[in-house]
């Protein structure tokens, strides 16, 4: 039976995306990305409000598009798959679950900071999507809808970073 791993998000960036380079030349860039959800006591009627924090990488030309264009605060969609890796550092074993982003769609304006919107350039708004049998790093498509096929695997994956992040405790991500 096969499986399926995929993750679609929408939310605003935690900081701003930081690029690295891999030994092969191939551009990493990471974010976090907040996600909240609202809801109502049944208690108390109070508004309650619960915010998410994940971890994102972006690999290739669509990494670099990240990091021109995205800032702290803006509003991305996103879809991708989860990925969990470990590394040692002073004897320990660190492990940390990230999304490997396949598809990242700017929303709002560009100063906007996370205000959706419509209207403008689809440059403007982003939308570059890895594109199968792409090796993660090239072949991306302004505002190309993703393969709707039964085999489609998602992009390869090109390795981890030179240095991975250290694990930062959910409460001390920035916001």
């Amino acid at each position: 039976m096969a499986g399926l791993n995929k993750v679609m998000l929408i939310g605003n960036l935690g900081r701003d995306p930081e690029i690295r380079y891999s030994q092969q030349a191939l551009a990493v860039v990471n974010f976090t990305l907040a996600t909240s959800e609202q809801w109502t006591d049944k208690n108390t009627g109070e508004r309650q409000e619960k915010t998410e924090w994940h971890r994102i990488v972006v690999f290739g030309k669509q990494a670099e598009t990240c990091e021109k264009y995205l800032s702290k605060g803006r509003q991305v969609y996103l879809e991708g798959r989860l990925q969990t890796r470990s590394w040692e550092k002073e004897g320990q074993t660190h492990y940390t679950t990230e999304i490997v982003a396949s598809t990242v769609i700017f929303l709002g304006s560009r100063d906007g900071g996370g205000q959706s919107g419509s209207g403008g350039s689809d440059y403007q708004r982003g939308g570059y999507q890895n594109q199968p049998n792409s090796g993660g790093g090239g072949g991306y498509t302004p505002n190309r809808p993703a393969p709707n096929s039964d085999n489609f695997q998602g992009p390869a994956q090109p390795g981890t970073p030179d240095e991975p992040d250290q694990a930062i405790p959910d409460d001390e991500i920035p916001f």
